[in-house]
């Protein structure tokens, strides 16, 4: 049985919130709800979304600059905007900013559902895809290659295990534990060690690491670009 998609819906409008959380509940949809950006913090770090419908015009912070500062946290969960802003200027930004897909209020509920099952099948047809895209890189999961600018990269078998088990999952978490499974491996420190010698050869800075991130309390995710 396939797990239904779970949806987090920001916006202040506790009616249209309600109204939502019913209307995609009733569609086969796990339903979340936050009233502004920073109650949403709280929910995804607790979950792992698979859409986030965001209003933009809400108090202490708007839809289109926290759509911003979620792209710039590597944040990769498809975005469907939602405003009573109908002109072109509100939805090029909203869409430059990295969301996925622009709603205009008042709208119809099927619509919604019919955006939403879009969205979702686009990213599914790309995680199944055997090229997989991260940061400046392309790597093949039948090949094993890894490419920058058109330039092969070479890993170690170990490393080589490692990307390949990261990128079956591109833009999800994956646990040390699930990782030690896919690797052989019941050396949880190993796998620590093993994040980091790849990190060095992917990441700019592995402080501040862009493509391999720590998902804090959960493991590790390979971030599409």
């Amino acid at each position: 049985m396939t797990t239904p998609a779970h949806i987090l819906v920001i916006d202040d409008d506790t009616r249209l919130r309600k109204l939502l959380n019913k209307y995609l509940t009733d569609n086969g949809f796990n339903v979340s709800e936050a009233s502004n950006p920073i109650d949403a913090e709280h929910l995804l770090d607790l979950f792992i979304f698979d859409l986030i419908i965001m209003d933009i015009m809400m108090p202490q912070k708007n839809g289109l600059d926290y759509t911003k500062e979620l792209r710039e946290a590597k944040i990769q969960t498809p975005i469907l905007m939602l405003t009573a802003i109908g002109d072109s200027s509100s939805r090029i930004t909203g869409l430059e900013n990295g969301a996925d897909d622009y709603l205009p209020k008042p709208f119809e509920p099927r619509e919604l559902v019919l955006r939403i099952n879009n969205i979702l099948r686009r990213i599914t047809s790309l995680k199944h895809s055997d090229e997989i895209y991260f940061g400046p890189y392309q790597y093949n999961l039948t090949t094993g290659t890894l490419l920058q600018n058109n330039t092969q990269i070479a890993l170690t078998t170990s490393e080589q295990e490692l990307l390949k088990a990261l990128a079956s999952k591109a833009g999800e978490t994956i646990s040390r534990e699930d990782l030690g499974t896919l690797l052989n491996t019941d050396n949880l420190r190993s796998i620590d060690v093993q994040i980091t010698r790849l990190r060095k050869k992917l990441e700019t800075d592995i402080k501040k690491p862009l493509c391999i991130q720590t998902v804090r309390g959960q493991g590790y995710l390979l971030a599409l670009r």
